[in-house]
Formats: C-alpha cells, sequence, structure tokens
C-alpha cells in the first residue's frame, strides 16, 4: 500500500515548486500593482493636480502590465472565479475615468471613482475566501470613516462612541496581527505602525474619558497616521 502512494507523494512534491512560483508571481504582482493604485488614491485625495497625474501613470502602468499578465488567465487559485473576467473590466474602467477626471482637474472625483477599485479587489477577494493585509486595512478604513462622521451632539454620544472605537481597536489589533511580507525588518513599518496603533489608543482613552475636547482632538488624529501607513504598506 504504500509503495502505491509514494509515486503519488513524490509527484506533488515535486509539483509544489512549480504551483508556488506561478501562485508567488502572481503575489508578487498584485502587491506592485496594488501599492501603485494606494499612491493614486492618496494623490488623488491628497496632492496637486502633478502629483496626481505621475501616480494616475504608475498605477495604469502597472494595472496594464497586471491585466495583460492575468486578465485572460487568471493563476489556478482564481480560475474558477466567474466574476474574474468583470473583475477586470470594472477596475479598467474606473482606472479609465479616473484618468479623465483628473486630465480635467477633478481630483475629488477621480478619488471617489478609484474608491471603487478598492471595492472591486476586495469583493473578488471575498468571492474567493481570501484575506489580505490589505482587506484588513480597508476593514479598518470603513469603520474609521463611520467613526469620524460620528454625530457626537446625539444623546449618549460616549456611550456609542466607547462601542464604535472599541470595534476600531479590534480591527486594527486583527490587522497589526499579521504584517504584510514588506514588514519584515523595516524599520519605517515600526514606526509607522506604532503610529497607528497610538492613534487608535488615543481614540479608546479619550472615549473612556467622557470628556469631549479629548475625544475630539482623538479624532482629528485618527485619519493621518492611518493613512501614512495604508499608503506605504497597506
Amino acid at each position: 500500500m504504500k509503495r502505491a502512494f509514494l509515486p503519488l507523494i513524490l509527484g506533488l512534491s515535486l509539483a509544489a515548486p512549480a504551483i508556488a512560483g506561478p501562485l508567488a508571481d502572481f503575489d508578487a504582482a498584485y502587491r506592485g500593482m496594488y501599492a501603485r493604485y494606494r499612491a493614486a488614491l492618496f494623490q488623488t485625495n491628497a496632492g496637486s493636480p502633478e502629483t496626481a497625474t505621475q501616480a494616475m501613470k504608475g498605477f495604469a502602468a502597472a494595472w496594464g502590465q497586471f491585466a495583460a499578465s492575468y486578465g485572460a488567465t487568471p493563476p489556478a487559485h482564481l480560475a474558477e472565479d466567474t466574476g474574474w473576467p468583470a473583475t477586470v473590466q470594472d477596475v479598467t474602467a474606473a482606472l479609465s475615468a479616473a484618468q479623465a477626471e483628473v486630465l480635467a482637474g477633478q481630483l475629488p472625483e477621480a478619488h471617489e471613482t478609484l474608491e471603487h477599485v478598492r471595492d472591486v479587489l476586495s469583493d473578488m477577494h471575498a468571492r474567493n475566501g481570501i484575506e489580505s493585509y490589505s482587506d484588513r486595512m480597508n476593514a479598518y478604513h470603513a469603520q474609521m470613516e463611520g467613526v469620524l462622521t460620528f454625530d457626537l451632539s446625539q444623546p449618549d454620544a460616549l456611550a456609542l462612541l466607547r462601542e464604535k472605537a472599541a470595534v476600531l481597536a479590534y480591527l486594527s489589533g486583527d490587522l497589526l496581527a499579521s504584517p504584510p511580507p514588506e514588514a519584515a525588518g523595516n524599520a519605517e513599518y515600526d514606526t509607522l505602525s506604532a503610529e497607528f496603533a497610538a492613534s487608535v489608543a488615543a481614540l479608546m482613552d479619550a472615549a473612556r474619558s467622557g470628556d469631549m475636547a479629548t475625544v475630539k482632538s482623538a479624532l482629528a488624529g485618527l485619519k493621518k497616521p492611518y493613512a501614512k501607513l495604508f499608503v506605504k504598506f497597506g
């Protein structure tokens, strides 16, 4: 019986590097493309028309190369995803629309258009049971936006804010528990992640304090540490 299984085991062991190679190549290409996307998203929100234009060119080039390599032939773990062609089409369409908006000087509109790319790629991961560092970053971002737009004038606002801050703290902990590959031995990641964690801790402390001025200060300090970590590693 053991002899019967030996060729199968040997075959699988020999095939493993061949399988891992294409998957690793796809993962590296995806992370590289997504880094360019993050830069474009950031620059259309906080940059000048010139820096936004350059960032969009970088994303367009990276996405074009990625789509040329994998648009028609996704890797094995996505081969059965019937939504993959639509994912590629949706990102391509959003990129084209955002490029036109940047060219017209409509940076806020371009930023909103690019936000759709994040949703499309997150949906693709969810369909295929994939959870990346970027997906956890996006989950944090969605909760953070809800916290930042929370109405502090409503009754029991501080009690409700404490609940929202607790969810944010959980999501930040989940995010930081599994750093991206680029974080290994990276001093910049250590600094940015520490600043990010401190901003969430400050909000938790402020919400518990019951002091509205402290709460408002902590809320004002949330977005910048997140943005710095996101654009570099998220």
